[in-house]
Parts: C-alpha cells; sequence; structure tokens
C-alpha cells in the first residue's frame, strides 16, 4: 500500500524540481535579455531589440547547447549580411533578387553542410537587408545587424556559463 504513496511522493518531487528549473530559466532568460538590451541602448546600436531577440533565442539549459545554437545564428547572420550588404548595393533590392539570394544562401548552406538553422538565420537577415526599406547603406546595416546579434550571443553564453541550468537527477 506503501508503494502508490512513494511513487506519488516521487512525482512531487519531480515535479518541484521541474518548476524550480523553469523558474531559474526564466529568470536567466529575462535578465540576460534585459542585459543586452541595456548594453546594446548604451553602445547607441540603432537596433537594439535585435541584441534582446537573439539572446532570448540563445538562451539554453547548457553552455553545449547554447553554443551550438550560437554558432549557427551568428553564421546565418553574417552569410545574410554578407549576400544583402552586396546585392542591395550593387544589383538592387527587390523581389527577383531577393529570391535568387533566398536560393543562395540555401545553396551555400548545404554546399557548407550548415543545417536549416544557420540558413534560416541567413534568410532572417537577407529579409531584414533586402526587404526593409532604410535610408542608410545596405552594408551599415549589415553590419549593425551583426554587431546587434553578437552582443545578443555574447550576453547569452556569458550569462550560461555563470549561472548553468541545473538538470535534475
Amino acid at each position: 500500500m506503501s508503494e502508490p504513496q512513494e511513487s506519488t511522493m516521487g512525482s512531487a518531487v519531480t515535479v518541484v524540481a521541474e518548476e524550480q528549473n523553469s523558474l531559474s530559466h526564466i529568470a536567466r532568460t529575462t535578465i540576460a535579455a534585459l542585459a543586452s538590451q541595456l548594453i546594446a541602448q548604451s553602445l547607441h546600436m540603432p537596433e537594439p531589440y535585435w541584441a534582446t531577440v537573439t539572446a532570448i533565442v540563445v538562451m539554453q539549459s547548457s553552455l553545449g547547447a547554447a553554443w551550438t545554437v550560437s554558432w549557427k545564428r551568428l553564421a546565418g547572420t553574417v552569410l545574410g549580411g554578407a549576400v544583402g550588404g552586396f546585392l542591395s548595393s550593387y544589383v538592387g533590392a527587390n523581389l527577383i533578387v531577393f529570391g535568387a539570394a533566398m536560393a543562395g544562401t540555401g545553396l551555400v548552406c548545404l554546399l557548407l553542410k550548415v543545417d536549416r538553422s544557420a540558413y534560416r538565420f541567413a534568410g532572417i537577415t537577407l529579409t531584414i537587408i533586402m526587404l526593409v526599406p532604410r535610408a542608410t547603406s545596405p552594408w551599415i546595416v549589415a553590419i549593425h545587424r551583426c554587431v546587434e546579434v553578437s552582443l545578443g550571443i555574447a550576453v547569452a553564453l556569458v550569462l550560461t556559463a555563470m549561472w548553468p541550468e541545473r538538470i535534475p537527477s
């Protein structure tokens, strides 16, 4: 008769541990989001929210998992920034060029054997540079985007290293 009670007690302990992990993750992610936004604002970045979005995307349970997401995000952002900056500056930004650029970055990611995450981030950056009208040079937008993303990655990696999530045993 004590088995069901022990099983229930074990389940309750597991739920409490999982809730504590979830609360810790919420706190870690919130701090990373706020820190990256404040740092980007203090550096007078034109779109500091990209640092914040990146910090939120990169926050993971372990440094290894965060590192994996980070390099894919950075690789895709740099690829999308380079292609978008070049094409917008020298060819022009229209839907035909954008479509060709999306396909081209996909093929580059395939050839480099990076996964779909890097391609997805390349496409996001490409979209921001090529389809959002701005008065500034596409190269400036690309550089700012790469810096903002790098800042968000750095904040998330540092916070993940300093405050790792405890995995319940």
